[in-house]
């Protein structure tokens, strides 16, 4: 019996594995499909949309098929134990099955709808987006690119203003957002959309700190592909880099914020508990960050004298693990490796990249820019998936439009008053063209999704990601596409 059991198992396994297979083939097919579309725009000189505006299209297409054309299936379903003494939904649960224990892990809710009746195409259910994946395999290499790839001159020379921009410009449109979306909830309340208690004031500073994140990837393509102002150029590439690693700590610390007693209530200590924790956060990840260009910068150094460098693939290796372990250490340490990766590519493109071989300084910049690519692409791709795919979906009108409108309000409340603010002292004044081109560039993207969609056990949080999707489709198809129009507009 239990040589039976083990073939049925195997058999099981061995299917999971063949479909698991599939569904990454039709991932790979559609990131193919992309890179050959965006040869075809490039041929023809098409600038209205980008590989990541065309993954995502193309992800769309995908999860439309996927969801109308595949047939729902129906489980064995047994109800073991009504676990509503819980407070909390538990990120693991133990079974004990005759003396043998099974761990199953927290993947998302599933409606009472689907429990009673049947469940959704295995397919649509392993087409859930892994937020973990996201940021500790997609992300580090992509803020490492951004910081890596910067240019080190007019980055150094703008860096007052980018700093500017990241930190303060990422905190007034958090505020901005979260108190604007606090407004919109107690009009769904009125309106009864929503019942009183179903969202408070964290839960809109929450969505205000991950639409704090941009992601002008599009824009910054058609930048490069002109040859557009490089400080323009430098402080939107610079802001999105740095905002990314603001906005993800800031998440954090709204989340931490805990209040005792009536936790709507207002609680000062529980208030400054969560700043300091940001700026402890931020200063212990930069401090790794720092610690670890050290260590890069030593081996580059004592490759002079071991004669590493006759190996570039070793060294190329030793320099991407290294730059990796700055990431997990901080992880490890309970602060944030994004943070850490991203001082660490700054101080590295500074002093590690010129101790470097020859070879291995080309190998080091192609590694990143690929791996770059490759998980920019892949992640709107699974954007445009999961607008169908995704089991819980909240849409709300009214949150919807206060957030569109909010964005565009937060970013005019950012760029206008803090370039008035930098330009007494700069030399090199931010013109109201360039002012206008920042304005217009605040697109959103991959780590305001993988924010959204890492915790949706909630009717608000559920609300947040829906909303967060169609913002980053408006943003990159519309306002990706009219960057050059705009450019021609602005005469930049």
């Amino acid at each position: 019996q239990k040589r039976q059991a083990d073939i049925k198992r195997s058999a099981v396994s061995e299917k999971s594995h063949r479909q698991e297979s599939a569904e990454l083939l039709a991932l790979n097919f559609l990131l193919i499909l992309t890179i050959l579309t965006m040869w075809l725009f490039r041929q023809r000189q098409v600038r209205f949309l980008h590989e990541t505006g065309g993954a995502m299209f193309y992800g769309l297409i995908m999860g439309l098929i996927l969801r109308y054309t595949v047939s729902p299936s129906s489980h064995e379903v047994a109800k073991v134990h009504e676990c509503r003494s819980l407070n909390s939904t538990p990120l693991s649960l133990m079974v004990n099955v005759t003396a043998q224990i099974h761990q199953y892990k927290y993947i998302g809710e599933v409606s009472q709808r689907k429990v009673e009746g049947f469940y959704a195409s295995p397919i649509l259910q392993k087409m859930i987006f892994d937020p973990e994946v996201f940021f500790n395999l997609l992300l580090p290499p992509i803020i490492f690119y951004g910081a890596y790839s910067l240019n080190q001159k007019f980055f150094f020379h703008n860096f007052g203003s980018v700093l500017t921009y990241a930190f303060l410009g990422t905190l007034i449109s958090c505020a901005v957002i979260g108190g604007s979306m606090y407004g919109f909830v107690k009009l769904m309340v009125h309106a009864g959309h929503i019942k009183e208690g179903d969202f408070h004031l964290t839960d809109c500073l929450f969505f205000g700190a991950l639409m704090s994140a941009t992601d002008p990837v599009t824009v910054l393509a058609i930048f490069s592909e002109l040859r557009v102002d490089r400080n323009l150029y430098t402080m939107l590439f610079g802001e999105s880099v740095l905002n990314d690693a603001v906005a993800i700590v800031l998440t954090y610390s709204i989340s931490a914020y805990s209040p005792r007693g009536d936790r709507y209530a207002f609680d000062g200590s529980a208030f400054f508990h969560s700043i300091g924790q940001f700026i402890g956060i931020v200063s212990g990840s930069f401090a790794i960050g720092s610690a670890f260009t050290i260590i890069t910068a030593s081996h580059a150094y004592l490759t002079k004298f071991t004669r590493l460098y006759e190996y570039p693939m070793l060294e190329t290796g030793l320099f991407f693990l290294l730059s990796w372990s700055a990431f997990l250490s901080a992880e490890a340490c309970g602060l944030s490796g994004i943070v850490a990766v991203l001082s660490c590519g700054i101080t590295q493109a500074r002093y590690t990249y010129y101790n470097l071989s020859t070879e291995a300084k080309g190998r080091t910049k192609q590694l990143f820019e690929f791996m770059n690519f490759i998980g920019e692409n892949f992640i709107f791709c699974y954007m445009g998936l999961s607008l169908f795919t995704f089991q819980n979906h909240g849409f709300n009108s009214i949150f919807i439009t206060g957030a569109f409108l909010s964005i565009f309000v937060a970013r005019a409340c950012n760029i206008y008053p803090l370039s008035f603010l930098l330009n007494l002292g700069r030399a090199n004044k931010i013109t109201p063209k360039v002012q206008h081109m920042m304005m217009f560039s605040g697109l959103r993207g991959a780590v305001a999704f993988a924010l959204a969609i890492r915790d949706t056990s909630t009717e608000a949080r559920q609300i947040m990601l829906t909303t967060t999707l169609l913002i980053v489709f408006f943003t990159v198809w519309i306002l990706g596409g009219g960057t050059y129009p705009m450019l021609t507009v602005l005469n930049i």
